[in-house]
């Protein structure tokens, strides 16, 4: 459990804050990532069947809690933001016995489990893992919350291309007598976990931590909870997409170049 005067939970939690109002503005109930690089691979790996309950963490302004309740589930969310679980409720009210907001702090592993052990066929976090301090009491209350063999989706920036010690880059290259524009990410970092202060949308009132960690702190975390990986996907914007805004942003230019990464783990049955 991170303690809740946790320096980096609380630098966390104030720009959350924050930034409440500007992000659930303008994600609204989605955008190109949602819809392109997150929710299809999301969808393919959870496999929700009706009735099922579903636990969503991190869950910012509900966007993913309401898609779950359309797949038929029964949806128990939560986040450590009052304002943005404010915003998922007003955004929720035709779903009405389908979701449960709950304003939780996904460090804090005593208040997790009160949220009845055993009691849960999977789980989702859904772009928020690399926002959170400590993931450690969030899967290991995740291990107990779910039934046997339930599973966890979570998806991620991907560490090895999409951290915060990466650039996009564009380069003009000479070959055979034809100038081309070639582009790539160049990274500079990626073993050591590190903390750095980013804008998860340009604009936003307050810069937010980025907790960068390394795909084996990630899945290791997984692997200690006594969860095993069973599915994986990584997913990159079309050849022919465009986003219509600066080039040097992820769009088809780096359409071999996956951005996001979404992982299946499962508990033992």
């Amino acid at each position: 459990m991170v303690p809740e005067d946790h320096p980096n939970n609380q630098l966390s939690r104030s720009a959350w804050e924050s930034n409440a109002a500007f992000w659930d503005a303008r994600m609204g109930e989605g955008n190109d990532w949602v819809e392109m690089l997150e929710w299809p691979a999301v969808e393919r790996l959870l496999q929700i069947q009706p009735g099922e309950r579903v636990l969503d963490a991190a869950c910012g302004n509900g966007l993913t809690s309401r898609r779950l309740a359309n797949l038929g589930a029964q949806v128990t969310a939560f986040d450590f933001s009052p304002t943005l679980i404010g915003y998922a409720k007003e955004r929720s009210r035709d779903y009405a016995g389908r979701i449960l907001y709950r304003v939780l702090d996904a460090t804090d592993g005593d208040a997790l489990l009160a949220l009845g052990g055993g009691a849960y066929d999977a789980a989702l976090c859904n772009m928020a893992l690399f926002d959170i301090a400590e993931i450690q009491p969030l899967l290991e209350a995740l291990a107990r919350l779910l039934r046997a063999g339930g599973r966890f989706v979570f998806s991620i920036c991907h560490p090895c291309f999409n951290n915060t010690s990466m650039a996009l880059t564009a380069e003009q290259v000479d070959r055979s007598g034809e100038i081309i524009t070639t582009y790539a990410v160049k990274v500079w970092g990626y073993l050591t976990p590190t903390v750095q202060m980013g804008a998860a949308i340009i604009g936003q009132p307050q810069p937010q931590p980025y907790f960068d960690r390394p795909l084996q702190v990630v899945l290791g975390a997984c692997f200690q909870a006594g969860f095993v990986l069973d599915g994986l996907e990584e997913t990159a914007f079309p050849p022919d997409y465009s986003a219509n805004r600066n080039p040097l942003s992820w769009s088809g230019k780096f359409s071999d170049i996956p951005p996001v990464l979404v992982a299946r783990v499962r508990l033992p049955r």
